[in-house]
């Protein structure tokens, strides 16, 4: 396996990067695929999406620990090769579906395949020594920011060319090709002697939510990152149908305006963040991302040119600089040996706001682009999201009063 770690942390870096890619090169084609599909107008067609999205997201939430503890019980490289041969079959299902249900169904199918992430982690945590396991598991991050940014923007040009169809033939291509390279290359990285037996108890999706019940003194900061990744979906799930209905753009304008994005939370993530949070500290940073995400979500409600929409991304996306202040303080909070148990516990959050979010978004937004609403208002998912983003800053700001009033308590001469 030695000799065979450069290979097979890049295979495992190409699968992941497939895997966000995937995902997001059918975004900028999905709302015309619905509409199309549904004979509907692109708002109508945007509830039907929020489904899709909860499908995919609610079956990847579900089946992520299980596939986990399948890879601890089989190993890595058939489950792996499973998730992507899935992927593979399942592009071209959902590429030929004549229905919208069988479009549903396919996400379903995408979800469970989807869940590579989980055993791709473990795979980096199986090969890492010590030295390269934060370089690898770097990667990680590496492969989502870039499959975000590439995968929109493939998908846009692609369905602008050819059809809405397109991008789920490219992406099966991709995992196909993915896949013979691992049936050929990538070595098993768990030998038998450190297999487990398969545990139920261990494959419960909701077990790390637990966590946070016990750790009271996260409670507020986890409530915060709830609403965050709450008031996200406003732009990750109803970005699409909101600029189409809106601005009749095009999938490939989609597409730009999503790597954009893309573009954007890496420099902030990789550059910024480094720069401002030595210098303001976690509160203030986490303070001045909140303001800067509700800002960005305010102006992209009342936009009236399509050009202000790349111009009020740079607000939004210099937000980015409250998660990881956020994260540190909430790690600051937790003992040592329970920082894998908070890790895990977040990533439910998040995956829960996935699952809920663009139902809430998506909903709102169709209802207030229709006759039935008192007035018509394309932009009000962003002006909820912004709402839920000023909530979080009340929520934190609260929390950093009462820690400091309990520290001044315990400083003061009895």
């Amino acid at each position: 396996m030695a000799g065979n770690r450069k290979p097979a942390v890049g295979f495992i870096f190409i699968t992941l990067l497939i895997d966000v890619m995937g995902w997001g090169l059918i975004i900028p084609v999905m709302p015309e695929l619905i509409s199309k599909l549904k004979g509907i107008p692109i708002n109508e067609a945007s509830t039907y999406g929020a489904w899709l999205l909860f499908a995919y997201a609610a079956t990847q939430f579900i089946c992520s620990p299980v596939i986990g503890n399948l890879s601890d019980r089989f190993g890595r490289r058939p489950v792996l090769l499973f998730s992507l041969a899935g992927f593979a079959i399942d592009y071209v299902f959902m590429a030929l579906a004549p229905t919208y249900g069988l479009l549903f169904f396919g996400r379903i199918i995408a979800g469970i395949a989807g869940a590579s992430f989980t055993t791709g982690a473990a795979y980096i945590a199986d090969i890492s020594t010590p030295e390269t396991r934060v370089k690898n598991f770097g990667m990680i991050g590496a492969a989502f920011g870039i499959g975000f940014m590439a995968g929109p923007l493939i998908g846009g040009v692609l369905g602008h060319l050819i059809g809405p169809r397109a991008p789920f033939f490219a992406a099966a291509i991709l995992c196909f090709l993915n896949w013979l390279y691992g049936y050929f290359i990538l070595p098993e990285s768990l030998d038998r002697e450190h297999r487990r037996a398969f545990e139920w108890k261990k494959a419960n999706p909701f077990g790390s939510l637990k966590f946070l019940r016990g750790a009271k003194s996260i409670g507020g900061l986890a409530l915060c990152y709830f609403l965050i990744y709450l008031a996200a979906m406003a732009v990750q799930g109803n970005w699409n149908y909101f600029t189409i209905y809106r601005f009749q753009w095009s999938p490939d304008l989609v597409g730009y305006s999503l790597g954009a994005v893309g573009l954007l939370v890496g420099i902030v993530q990789a550059f910024l963040t480094r720069k401002i949070n030595p210098k303001l500290g976690n509160e203030k940073s986490i303070y001045l991302g909140l303001f800067l995400y509700s800002l960005g979500l305010i102006l992209f409600a009342f936009a009236t040119e399509s050009w202000m929409m790349f111009v009020f991304l740079i607000p939004y996306c210099l937000g980015g600089i409250a998660g990881p202040a956020l994260q540190s303080t909430m790690a600051s909070h937790v003992a040592r040996n329970e920082q894998g148990a908070l890790q895990g516990a977040l990533t439910s959050l998040m995956s829960l706001t996935t699952i809920i979010g663009p139902l809430i978004m998506n909903n709102l937004f169709k209802y207030f682009t229709t006759d039935k609403a008192p007035f018509k208002f394309p932009g009000v998912s962003f002006l909820l999201g912004a709402v839920f983003m000023l909530l979080s800053l009340a929520v934190v700001f609260s929390v950093f009063q009462r820690d400091k009033k309990e520290a001044l308590i315990q400083q003061s001469p009895l």
